[in-house]
């Protein structure tokens, strides 16, 4: 018999309850619309949007920060995609009756949170590059994550391990740029 990785293995009540309470929190109508809006806006309409922006009131400067953001975002979009594909996490609406999800998930799997990993990369390398964004981005990259949760989409762990592999991704990409 095959032993259960981390993955197939049960969640921890802690981590249930936390989940549950969030979830039930987006249950109400302005919240789920309010998140589900955050969660339109991660799927890349703030980000290429704030790429095009950079290059337009920026300039070269723009220019330069706009293609280490496209750069660093393909990165993280295949790394995600490697690790959905290597770890097939069910989604915690799948796995729990109680968990609704409150918007249709772009994929089937719940490790780690595409959305999550791209805010925090995108918001670190863009600070990096412009730290006057920072009052915009950092509370931005924060609702992101928490709609992954009040939605129904991830287990916080899913959230806090994109957040972990977003700073390690984007404080790598920094190191290389220099």
């Amino acid at each position: 018999m095959r032993a259960l990785s981390w993955f197939d293995r049960p969640v921890t009540a802690p981590e249930l309850r936390l989940c549950l309470s969030m979830n039930r929190y987006g249950a109400r109508p302005r919240v789920r619309r309010g998140f589900a809006l955050v969660r339109r806006l991660g799927d890349g309409v703030f980000w290429y949007t704030l790429m095009a922006a950079l290059r337009l009131v920026a300039g070269f400067d723009g220019l330069h920060a706009s293609l280490h953001l496209a750069l660093v975002g393909l990165v993280a979009l295949a790394l995600y995609r490697a690790l959905k594909r290597h770890t097939r996490r069910p989604r915690p609406f799948a796995r729990h009756r109680a968990i609704t999800a409150h918007v249709a998930p772009l994929d089937e799997f719940s490790f780690p949170s595409g959305h999550t990993l791209h805010a925090i990369v995108f918001t670190l390398v863009a600070t990096h590059h412009f730290p006057v964004l920072g009052w915009l981005l950092w509370p931005f990259a924060l609702l992101v994550a928490l709609s992954r949760v009040v939605l129904g989409l991830h287990y916080p762990s899913d959230v806090l391990a994109a957040m972990v592999l977003g700073l390690a991704l984007a404080r790598g990409s920094l190191a290389l740029v220099g």
